[in-house]
């Protein structure tokens, strides 16, 4: 299946990613928090929108959406069991949404944790690398704040996302990975990948590009919040919490926490 469409990143509030995929004439946007950029571009690229996809019911990432719906009659995508104005087709894990204009039959993953029901959506014949639009669980070097799931959850939900082939390319939802970056590096200080992508990630900043998509590959080796075994993650989890840690339900947590008060 040809499913070489592009992915343009919209930039929405002070750190939102809004994804806009587009092929010939016809787009689809993942977790448009805000109307006003998507309008801007669909205009301005003589584009029609005709799919909306949410990851979660989260006001920057839907809020949007009624605005997009005052003028265009489209399809809303998103996670069964949250409320999200204006949905029309809820989705659980294992589901599918083939959207025809892009040639896309988009994998549906339940991963809770951020929220109680959150999904990503996963395409994994995109450009022969595979496509991932997480939302807000999985950051380039870092991971969501757990505000109605468990840490458990969360990091199995991880564990699912970091199982996917290391050429997936994250379309996460913020422009966190500078101050990712700052935290990974306290947790692994001589990890040589991870100074590497923090000076890479330096640079595009400075120069106001994004630092997304990651890769799969990428995070396994730089994101802390996947390396839960990880002999330097551990010891840094032990330290922070003062006490052995041997499970890695534990050691996530442990890290977690300590990045909520970092």
């Amino acid at each position: 299946m040809d499913t070489d469409y592009a992915i343009v990143p919209l930039p929405a509030f002070n750190d939102n990613y809004i994804w806009l995929i587009r092929r010939g004439d016809q787009a689809a946007v993942v977790d448009p928090g805000d109307a006003a950029p998507v309008l801007e571009y669909l205009e301005r690229n003589h584009l029609n929108l005709c799919a909306i996809l949410a990851t979660h019911h989260h006001g920057d990432h839907v809020g949007g959406i009624p605005d997009l719906l005052e003028q265009f009659e489209v399809p809303v995508f998103g996670p069964a069991g949250e409320p999200i104005e204006d949905l029309t087709q809820s989705l659980m894990d294992g589901d599918h949404v083939e959207l025809a204009q892009f040639g896309v039959d988009f994998e549906v993953i339940a991963v809770p944790g951020h929220t109680r029901a959150h999904i990503a959506y996963y395409d994994r014949n995109h450009s022969s690398c595979g496509a991932l639009f997480c939302g807000d669980t999985l950051f380039a070097c870092g991971c969501g704040r757990i505000f109605e799931g468990t840490p458990v959850q969360m990091r199995h939900s991880l564990a699912r996302l970091a199982a996917l082939p290391g050429t997936t390319k994250i379309y996460c939802a913020h422009e966190y990975t500078l101050s990712n970056c700052r935290f990974a590096l306290a947790v692994e200080p001589d990890n040589a990948a991870l100074q590497k992508r923090a000076e890479e990630v330096s640079r595009l900043r400075n120069e106001n590009q994004p630092t997304v998509p990651s890769t799969m590959a990428t995070e396994r080796n730089v994101n802390p919040f996947l390396r839960w075994e990880a002999p330097a993650v551990i010891e840094a989890a032990q330290r922070i919490s003062g006490k052995p840690l041997t499970q890695p339900d534990e050691v996530f947590t442990a890290i977690r926490e300590w990045k909520n008060r970092f």
